[in-house]
């Protein structure tokens, strides 16, 4: 095992060499442009390639449900009449909507802790395609739901596409942000917020009645997450796996060389080799970090704050209270409707309802908005569309400018923004009915307070996990950050609307002093990771952990490398 592991380290020791003679020798030579070129294609096709079934499933599977409301409660209905002989209980109809929608977070929160295991076991490239069991299973169990006549499908369905999401928010961040060069690690990571705003658009597109949102199309809309599955199984298995993996948790030396030449190219990979090597002796001996571990660890305790925290206020800024597409339509008067009969709804009320509601009834606020600004009830799920649309775009303009502005300054930025927009917000909503023109600003307020989330806390906040914690606690901190996302995710659904009715107008107020609490915590506790290497972060963090006290000398030995586990 020794000789192995002195073997891989003399490997690397070799090719390093290689790489700087290699480069000094053919720096000029033309031949090596369109290979150059073919490596970056490499690295588009790894984002595409792990996004388009892990944070895409995320969005398009959450923005989908909304458009067969109806349709799926109609089909409880009856299918309870044709069981029992009479219909479903008029108080039973949006609970059991309730129960399908909030089975998604459930099975989100288990993949969450499933993802830490699986991308230690087996990979990150290889969790991502496993994952796509769940999906496959999900879109059989949704595309036989009706013919079957079992809506027990439906949400079994819901539950496995939850347990889906909550691994690919976890593992695609992880596995993009480690193949990454320093420099682009940002951008790269970032691209896991724009495939969920692109799949939140997408679903709500295919959504419309004049596509798959029809009555009869409502198996064929859910079972339709089994496309990007398929399209990541095609392309994903054709691309490398994270170097960082293969050196550090593997110990294969040779399998890091290939998949870094296929990410970079060969002219350019000595200081990203060293670096990789100095990452591996400061883990070497050493097995993964449980969960709870974390917490005790005083070394990690900035990390472990800003994780909690920060990860905490994007969940509770609220803007899911005010974006994305709505669980249920909206009256002309701003009444909920298709909530069925005896739902307990009252007119002129934004969505209320006695029972416990879903998770995502949060959305039905910004339709109510909508509605108030004289938009007609058939043109609301296009206006809809748009707060998809403002986070896809806010999503793209921030992977353009992290690397220039730094994470920092974004969160700082967006925190401070939704404060400015989320004011005005509550401001127009108190003197709706005495300017005719505030629900217009409102309205306006709605995109603006989306822009500002996508462009600062959407995006940089799934990238603390990679860059403050090092290869072995890395797992770890996605469960943690995952388990608290879902959670807090429900909880928001579950306490919003009673918010709505003990707060009213003012019911923005705890939003916004989270946002400030946010920019708060940002600006005085989050260190900036820019165009920094993981050994330079993790002796910043080890400064501010410990005031006064320089990180001590580096041991390179033992040679054996410990197979890490959970």
């Amino acid at each position: 095992m020794g000789h192995r592991a002195r073997s891989s380290k003399e490997s690397v020791t070799f090719h390093l060499q290689s790489c700087r003679k290699g480069g000094m020798e053919d720096e000029h030579e033309p031949p090596l442009q369109p290979r150059t070129q073919f490596q970056g294609r490499v690295l588009l096709l790894t984002i595409c390639a792990a996004g388009i079934g892990g944070t895409f499933q995320f969005g398009y599977n959450l923005s989908i449900i909304n458009a067969p409301t109806s349709h799926i409660q109609e089909f409880t209905n009856e299918t309870w009449r044709t069981r029992t002989g009479r219909p479903l209980p008029d108080h039973l109809v949006p609970l059991m909507w309730s129960l399908i929608v909030s089975l998604y977070p459930v099975g989100g929160l288990l993949g969450a802790l499933l993802a830490g295991p699986l991308a230690i076991t087996l990979g990150r490239k290889k969790s991502l395609l496993v994952n796509n069991i769940f999906v496959v299973a999900a879109a059989t169990l949704f595309g036989f739901s009706r013919r079957a006549g079992s809506f027990e499908m439906i949400m079994l369905g819901r539950l496995l596409v939850g347990v889906s999401a909550g691994v690919s928010m976890n593992v695609q961040p992880m596995y993009l942000g480690e193949s990454a060069p320093k420099e682009l690690r940002g951008s790269v990571a970032m691209t896991s917020a724009i495939f969920t705003a692109l799949g939140i658009v997408m679903g709500q597109v295919v959504g419309l009645r004049e596509l798959l949102g029809g009555p009869q199309a409502w198996p064929l809309l859910l079972a339709s997450c089994l496309v990007p599955g398929v399209l990541q199984l095609a392309s994903l298995p054709l691309l490398p796996e994270s170097p960082r993996y293969l050196l550090i948790d593997c110990g294969d030396s040779e399998a890091c060389l290939a998949a870094l030449q296929r990410l970079r190219g060969p002219a350019d990979l000595a200081g990203e080799l060293a670096e990789l090597e100095r990452e591996r002796a400061a883990c070497q001996g050493r097995r993964a970090r449980r969960p709870w571990e974390l917490f005790r660890d005083r070394a990690l305790r900035r990390q472990v704050a800003s994780l909690v925290v920060l990860g905490g206020a994007v969940e509770l800024c609220g803007n899911d209270a005010v974006s994305s597409p709505r669980q249920a339509g909206v009256g002309r008067r701003g009444e909920v409707e298709g909530g069925g009969a005896g739902s307990g709804r009252e007119p002129g009320r934004l969505g209320l309802s006695p029972l416990p509601p879903s998770p995502w009834q949060v959305y039905a606020y910004a339709s109510a908005v909508f509605s108030q600004a004289r938009i007609p009830p058939e043109k609301v799920q296009y206006a809809s569309i748009g707060t998809g649309g403002c986070e896809l775009l806010a999503a793209l303009l921030s992977c353009v400018v992290i690397e220039r502005v730094g994470r920092r300054i974004l969160l700082i930025g967006g925190y401070g923004l939704m404060t400015c927009w989320g004011s005005v917000f509550t401001a127009a909503l108190c003197l709706q009915s005495s300017l005719p023109w505030m629900p217009y600003l409102a309205m306006s307020c709605v995109f603006a307070f989306i822009l500002s989330f996508g462009i600062g806390p959407a995006g940089v906040t799934g990238i603390l996990a990679t860059e403050l914690f090092d290869q072995m606690a890395r797992p770890a901190a996605y469960m943690v950050c995952g388990a608290l996302m879902w959670t807090m995710l429900f909880l928001v659904g579950l306490g919003f609307p009673f918010i709505m009715e003990g707060l009213s107008h003012l019911l923005y107020v705890p939003f916004l002093c989270v946002c400030v609490c946010g920019a708060v915590y940002t600006g005085f506790f989050l260190p900036e990771t820019r165009g920094k290497s993981f050994v330079d972060i993790s002796e910043e963090l080890h400064r501010l952990n410990f005031p006064g006290v320089e990180p001590g000398p580096r041991v390179d030995g033992p040679e054996v490398i410990w197979s890490t586990e959970l």
